[in-house]
């Protein structure tokens, strides 16, 4: 203590700057374990005959996001003009900090490693594609959708991106997403709706006279377990994106972020399941998980200005919202096996619209230029990227494909083969 007291500013500043380079490491590495979380809740609302080709996606995703954003995605993000529209071109991230920089003083010296920032933007990259796997599962190839996850994590991803927290437009013109319910969950669900739409529904999903007929996921225990990782994942999402910890204001800060992330979270799941007690007379759990991950995405664009109880009634908000989109959806023919679209995009577009009912900084007009600029850029850049694998590849599988299950076909291997008929 009694060395610390007499430390030099330097020795101050250095260990400044080593607390808060590991809390964006630590909270990095916990938005990776949501990657976790999605491959679970995934594998759990699918048939048990496409959970290998569900899992083979989700590792598979997870380290393209790596890659393309390491060879050009974060300097697209990062390295463009400021308040422009076309990103520019270029490889790799750039260099790390030195001592020199860091011991500078002053508002332009960094407050931590250069590298743990492109850890924890890569991995929020991850989490945008993850989004689109659950849409499409169950029907489409999977080649096609790794070649998506190419272009998406590479270049679409990254030039709304940079809009937004690179620097962009829409950040001269005053749009707030503080982790990213647009940014990055409103991003997904645009690419995954796009995707949905050239692929079509599951067979035996929607009768010739409307009927919505449901088709059950193969573990539900697994799907539980998926959002819990996925909520615990948030803490890490949204308190990271404070970007420091290492003095009083930031510190307190952090904490604000916590209890309200966690508050919306718990007011998602009592909304969606008493709404779903409500109407469909039952006590749904693939609702109650999907209004705790729907209030998780609704705080995520303003975890910080909001009370704990404006953020219980954010959240809640966001999970009736989701249950009243997956109907919805079903109705207009949208089949999206693990409500994705409903979750990410519709109750993100509500996150992004709360924010000025809390912080003054931001305004309605900012937020719906925000809104229609990244859903119009991600949801039609998409649509082409689809339309040209379609032509080119081919995105769906075989009905008979799909009749036995992608796992076998697309994989060579069950994950349940004693239940399936498989050898043992």
């Amino acid at each position: 203590m009694e060395e610390l007291l007499n430390a030099t500013a330097g020795d101050l500043t250095q260990l400044k700057y080593a607390v808060d380079t590991f809390y964006f490491l630590m909270c990095g590495a916990l938005v990776m374990w949501m990657a976790a979380g999605f491959a679970m809740l995934e594998a759990g609302l699918v048939r048990a005959k496409n959970t290998t080709e569900i899992l083979t996606k989700n590792i598979a995703l997870y380290a393209i996001a790596c890659t393309m954003y390491l060879l050009c995605g974060y300097y697209l993000m990062y390295s463009s003009d400021e308040g422009g529209i076309i990103p520019s071109l270029g490889a790799l991230i750039g260099d790390e900090n030195g001592v020199d920089a860091v011991l500078a003083g002053g508002d332009d010296a960094p407050y931590y490693s250069a590298r743990s920032d492109f850890f924890f933007q890569v991995v929020f990259v991850a989490t945008a594609m993850s989004i689109v796997s659950g849409a499409v599962a169950e029907r489409m190839k999977l080649w096609a959708f790794l070649a998506f996850a190419v272009v998406m994590t590479g270049f679409i991803y990254p030039t709304s991106g940079y809009w937004t927290w690179g620097g962009g437009f829409l950040s001269e013109a005053g749009f707030f997403d503080f982790a990213g319910s647009g940014i990055v969950h409103m991003a997904g669900a645009s690419a995954a709706l796009a995707g949905v739409l050239v692929l079509g529904a599951r067979k035996g999903k929607y009768g010739k006279n409307g009927e919505i007929n449901a088709i059950p996921g193969a573990n539900l225990p697994l799907a539980t377990l998926g959002t819990f990782i996925l909520w615990l994942g948030w803490f890490g999402f949204n308190g990271g994106s404070e970007l420091k910890l290492s003095d009083v204001g930031e510190a307190n800060a952090v904490a604000q972020v916590f209890v309200n992330t966690n508050a919306a979270a718990a007011g998602g799941v009592i909304a969606a399941l008493i709404l779903a007690r409500l109407w469909f007379r039952k006590a749904d759990l693939t609702m109650a998980l999907n209004g705790a991950l729907a209030g998780l995405v609704a705080i995520t664009a303003d975890p910080l200005s909001p009370s704990a109880l404006a953020s219980s009634l954010i959240g809640a908000v966001g999970g009736a919202l989701v249950v009243f989109s997956i109907v919805t959806l079903d109705k207009l023919r949208i089949d999206d096996p693990v409500g994705a679209i409903s979750v990410h995009g519709v109750v993100g577009i509500w996150g992004l619209l709360a924010v000025p009912l809390s912080n003054a900084d931001a305004s309605y007009g900012a937020q719906l230029l925000g809104i229609v600029s990244i859903f119009g850029w991600v949801f039609i850049a998409s649509l082409v990227v689809w339309f040209i694998l379609k032509a080119i590849m081919g995105i769906r599988v075989s009905e008979e494909e799909e009749y036995e299950g992608v796992d076998l076909a697309e994989c060579g291997m069950e994950a349940y083969p004693e239940f399936s008929g498989g050898k043992k």
